[in-house]
């Protein structure tokens, strides 16, 4: 088997198991929990993907305390880890904390680090973390958003403090809630592009409008790609308009996909009307980029989704376009929310961003 069509999916059993939130619904923190993971592997051992040889499945890396410390101080490690021992405990209202939470937030990270760096030593041609609790809300000093540590920005700080790998990296955030956190991490990191997606509160404001834009040197690399809500799976892939040119002019050695599935008409926390077409359709678009680019080096990191439904048919989607094969969407998903079409504001939104980034991006126009 050459290498031409291999990807690494990294699993391991105690993202499936552990780390399980002790509230019933409706309650937040209730929707991150081992089920998701559960559905997954049933879903995929059901389509056999774990069977095909075109498929390396890997474990998360083995990491010690040092390594969460790239990103994370000392006291806030100190201080999960304490919580973690107290066996049920809250987080800034946002995150919940057990007995597994801190060891399975340090494996998170291992599996993170290890599907980057598959891709980069050409291990793997694309890869898939399968991985639990999501990261790209958490801060240096303080978990959100169900997130405990940063798995994302704490790989990448590992790639560039033990492996000395200082080449380009671009994120592309397709969760349905701004990546906070990621944006913090390298807002003024001009060898890092952020560019989020994300369902964006036009009425009472929020956080991860199209200004913010970055800072210093890293003006520019901060790009945000706020929708409203009930945006359909006509909608979402406009996006692509303003990153493709921008990816072939930043011209980066990997692309990181942080990995939300939680524009899923279903999912419980999330305002969208997306359906597993638009992952698949995404995948595909993104996978072709990469192959002119950076050689195909592409890797999913999963951050949110929590519809038990919609999660592990999203994710297969994006196997199937990592395949280059047909994906036919289940039955149902045939809905019709052309209705809720939001297209207008998007090309709005779309043309506001341009004329922001033209003073950064000559292939912008």
């Amino acid at each position: 088997m050459t290498l031409e069509n291999k990807i690494g999916l990294i699993v391991d059993d105690d993202f499936a198991l552990k780390h399980k939130p002790p509230y019933p619904h409706p309650i937040f923190f209730s929707y991150e929990t081992p089920l998701r993971i559960q559905s997954i592997i049933a879903y995929l051992e059901i389509k056999k993907v774990f069977e095909d040889k075109r498929v390396d499945i890997m474990s998360p890396k083995s990491i010690d305390e040092s390594v969460i410390q790239l990103a994370h101080s000392k006291y806030y490690i100190d201080s999960i880890k304490y919580l973690s021992s107290l066996e049920s405990a809250l987080l800034n209202e946002e995150v919940f904390l057990t007995k597994y939470s801190f060891d399975l937030a340090k494996k998170a990270i291992g599996g993170s680090i290890r599907a980057i760096e598959g891709v980069i030593n050409n291990k793997v041609n694309q890869s898939f973390a399968l991985i639990r609790p999501p990261g790209h809300h958490a801060l240096r000093e303080s978990g959100s958003g169900l997130c405990i540590f940063n798995n994302i920005a704490t790989s990448i700080l590992y790639l560039r403090e033990r492996l000395k790998y200082n080449k380009k990296i671009a994120i592309i955030d397709i969760d349905n809630h701004f990546g906070d956190g990621l944006a913090q991490y390298f807002y003024g990191d001009p060898s890092v592009l952020y560019f989020s997606i994300h369902e964006y509160d036009f009425i009472e404001g929020d956080i991860g409008f199209i200004h913010e834009l970055g800072e210093g040197e890293g003006v520019g690399k901060n790009i945000n790609f706020p929708i409203p809500m009930n945006s359909v799976d006509d909608d979402f892939l406009e996006f692509i308009e303003i990153i493709e040119p921008i990816l072939k002019e930043f011209n980066p050695n990997i692309i990181i996909i942080a990995a939300g599935f939680d524009m899923y008409y279903t999912d419980p926390i999330g305002n969208c009307l997306l359906t597993s077409i638009s992952y698949y359709k995404f995948t595909e678009k993104i996978l072709k980029i990469a192959e002119e680019i950076c050689e195909g080096k592409l890797s999913f990191i999963l951050e949110g989704g929590y519809s038990l439904l919609g999660l592990p048919v999203c994710v297969y989607s994006v196997i199937q376009a990592l395949f280059k094969e047909k994906y036919e969407r289940p039955l149902f998903e045939y809905l019709d929310f052309s209705q809720n079409s939001k297209k207008n504001e998007i090309k709005k939104i779309s043309s506001t961003l341009k004329n922001l980034l033209a003073n950064y991006w000559s292939s912008i126009d």
